[in-house]
């Protein structure tokens, strides 16, 4: 079975004043000029969707809050932060490579302009979005039109990846089954990527508080399906229709926290691989389980329910791995293993600090600058 891979991560910002950059204090055009000063790649397309308001023009691009007028045009866009998406990538090493290239190329125009790249997955500092003015009565129209659109001001205070896979051959009925077992192993899997312990600046009293706000009211895994015929209904959606053919047949995971090491995003990813590939787990669930999400966000693995889950996950992954042949990518297991093992999540050392004295913006940049640091060292795709 043949897979394609890509990732998308959303990158926060602290400004030249060392504040936390957001909706209330940037500006959508001061994002978008470091994204205009960034390559445009003609081959990109059409795998890379443009979208109906032309702000994803490039790799990278503005997200945030999309307005419109009553005519229905975009009129502004409040922004959270910069996107970044890799194109579709044969391997896992593949798409984490350029997720690497891309970061390391908006760092350096972000930094220009006074900019420096903060690892967030829930806002550190504020609770709630408001739109100014209030949605007007075509915004409000259009919120209807899916359970995502109701609950478009939920990611305005967060920030998460997409890890996107696909696999020849699969039909409708087996996607829509993959992203039913996902959704299902969703809380078990996920602390291995915690990076949310900070709320109203200050230490939460779990690891994500992404996790404890957002799973629930928002999808955990998605499937893309060609045609409509093929969709189900469900609150959060677990079905959607593909908006362009390169989406077709698209895996999207959703629910893991932001990674400041990008190597962690290879692991989750053969991680995904594995369960995808494995015949053996028995789970399903058509909308994410809120209250176990909740529990897994304020304990991860020192709660024996999530620990168990999630070792019988991971070895299910491992065993479907092997089974395929592929060494390479069930190498890429071995630091979940250790982190499992460890019963540790990212969000435990970003605590450590804290707890030493680091303020809160620090400990937000400081997983990007030592990703970076060792980044730099590494020759060769690393695979611990």
């Amino acid at each position: 079975m043949n897979f394609k891979f890509g990732i998308e991560h959303e990158v926060a910002f602290l400004n030249s004043n060392g504040q936390f950059a957001d909706f209330a204090n940037t500006s959508f055009d001061a994002f978008e000029a470091i994204v205009k000063r960034l390559p445009h790649y003609e081959q990109d397309y059409p795998q890379l969707r443009v979208g109906d308001a032309g702000i994803k023009l490039k790799r990278w691009y503005v997200e945030g809050f999309e307005r419109f007028a009553e005519t229905g045009e975009v009129v502004d866009c409040p922004p959270k932060g910069i996107e970044i998406r890799t194109t579709v990538h044969n391997s896992i090493e593949g798409a984490v490579s350029e997720l690497k290239e891309s970061f390391q190329l908006l760092s350096v125009e972000a930094e220009r302009v006074g900019f420096v790249p903060a690892l967030v997955s829930f806002h550190p500092f504020r609770t709630e979005f408001v739109p100014v003015p209030p949605l007007n009565q075509f915004e409000t129209m259009r919120r209807k039109e899916s359970p995502e659109m109701q609950t478009a001001h939920i990611p305005m205070l967060t920030q998460g990846p997409d890890i996107n896979l696909s696999a020849q051959g699969l039909s409708p009925t087996q996607l829509i089954d993959i992203g039913q077992k996902l959704t299902y192993y969703s809380p078990f899997i996920i602390p291995f990527s915690y990076s949310a312990p900070f709320y109203r600046g200050e230490a939460w009293t779990g690891l994500s508080v992404r996790t404890f706000y957002r799973t629930g009211a928002r999808p955990a895994a998605m499937v893309f399906l060609e045609h409509a015929s093929d969709l189900i209904d469900s609150t959060p959606s677990l079905t959607q229709i593909a908006r362009i053919p390169a989406e077709v047949g698209r895996i999207e995971f959703k629910a893991f926290d932001s990674c400041g090491d990008f190597d962690l995003y290879a692991s989750l990813s053969a991680l995904l691989k594995g369960l995808v590939l494995d015949q053996t787990l028995i789970g399903r669930r058509l909308v994410p389980d809120r209250e176990l999400h909740q529990k897994s966000a304020q304990f991860g693995f020192a709660d024996d329910e999530i620990y168990t889950a999630a070792q019988t996950a991971l070895t299910a992954a491992k065993q479907s791995l092997l089974q395929a042949g592929d060494l390479l990518n069930c190498s890429l297991l071995k630091r979940l293993e250790r982190r499992l093992q460890q019963r540790t999540s990212p969000a435990q050392q970003m605590l450590e600090a804290y707890r030493k004295g680091t303020p809160i913006p620090e400990v937000l940049t400081q997983a990007y600058v030592q990703s970076k640091q060792t980044q730099s060292k590494q020759t060769q795709y690393s695979l611990a």
